[in-house]
C-alpha cells in the first residue's frame, strides 16, 4: 500500500514546503497541501501540522489555528487512528487542540533560539520512530521563541510512566542536564505522544536534517518510519 500524506497550510505557516518536500523524498510521490478552512481531509494515512508563525503567534501560539475549521476533521480522524505530527508550530497547535498533553511556553531565557540540537530517542515502538534505537543521538535543528514544555507533576509522571515522551534534549554524548537543555522544558523534553502513540508531537524539525545537501540525514529516519509503518 502506497501511504498518502497531507500538510495543512495556516496563513504563517513558513515550513510546509519543506516538509513536503521531506516527505515526497521518502513517499516517493507529492504531498497533498491542505489550506486552513478547508472543512474534510482526503483520504490519507498521515497529516503533518508545520512549523511557522500560524495566524502571527497572536493571542498565544497556536491558539486561533487550533480553531481552524480544518483542525474540527484532524481531531475527528485522529481519534480514528489517523496519525497526526505537529512540528513546532504545530506541535503548539495540536497541543491547544488537545490532541497531545501539556503547553508550549516562552523559552526560559525569553529569546528566539535557532540551532541544531541533540536528542535521545527515548521510544521506538510507534510508526514516527520505527526506524531510530531506543538511546540514540540525533541531531536536529530547532526554531522557536516558545518551546519550553510544560504540564503538571500528574501529566508528567503519567507520561513517563506509560513511555509518552518520545525525545528529550540532551548532549551530543546522551547525557541530560540543564545545560543539554535550550528552553527549558520540564524533563528536558522535545517531543511527547498521545496515548495511542498515533500522534506526535515535537519541537525540532527532522524535515531541515532529510537530505545530505542539508547538513544531515539524521530527520530522514522519521519518514522513512512511517513509509515502513503505515504501507
Amino acid at each position: 500500500m502506497s501511504v498518502k500524506a497531507a500538510v495543512i497550510v495556516f496563513p504563517g505557516s513558513n515550513c510546509d514546503r519543506d516538509i513536503a518536500v521531506a516527505l515526497e523524498q521518502s513517499l516517493g510521490k507529492p504531498t497533498q497541501m491542505i489550506w486552513h478552512r478547508d472543512t474534510e481531509l482526503p483520504d490519507v494515512d498521515l497529516v503533518v501540522v508545520p512549523g511557522g508563525f500560524s495566524y502571527g503567534d497572536y493571542l498565544r501560539c497556536g491558539a486561533m489555528a487550533a480553531h481552524s475549521p480544518i483542525m474540527h476533521e484532524v481531531k475527528r480522524r485522529a481519534e480514528k487512528g489517523m496519525r497526526v505530527l505537529g512540528i513546532c508550530n504545530g506541535f503548539q497547535i495540536i497541543a491547544e487542540a488537545g490532541l497531545v498533553p501539556g503547553v508550549l511556553m516562552r523559552n526560559k531565557n525569553l529569546k528566539y533560539i535557532c540551532k541544531d540540537v541533540y536528542l535521545k530517542v527515548e521510544d521506538s515502538q510507534s510508526a514516527f520512530t520505527s526506524k531510530y534505537s531506543v538511546g540514540e543521538v540525533v541531531r536536529i535543528p530547532i526554531g522557536h521563541g516558545e518551546g519550553n514544555y510544560y504540564a503538571d507533576t500528574e501529566t508528567l509522571d503519567r507520561l513517563e510512566g506509560e513511555g509518552l515522551v518520545a525525545f528529550r534534549y540532551c548532549s551530543p554524548r546522551g547525557d541530560l542536564s540543564d545545560f543539554s537543555n535550550p528552553n527549558g522544558s520540564q524533563r528536558n523534553i522535545a517531543g511527547v505522544f498521545n496515548k495511542s502513540r498515533t500522534v506526535l508531537g515535537m519541537m525540532p524539525h527532522p524535515e531541515r536534517l532529510s537530505d545530505p545537501k542539508l547538513g544531515g540525514i539524521d530527520g530522514r529516519k522519521m519518514f522513512e518510519s512511517l513509509v515502513e509503518t503505515l504501507s
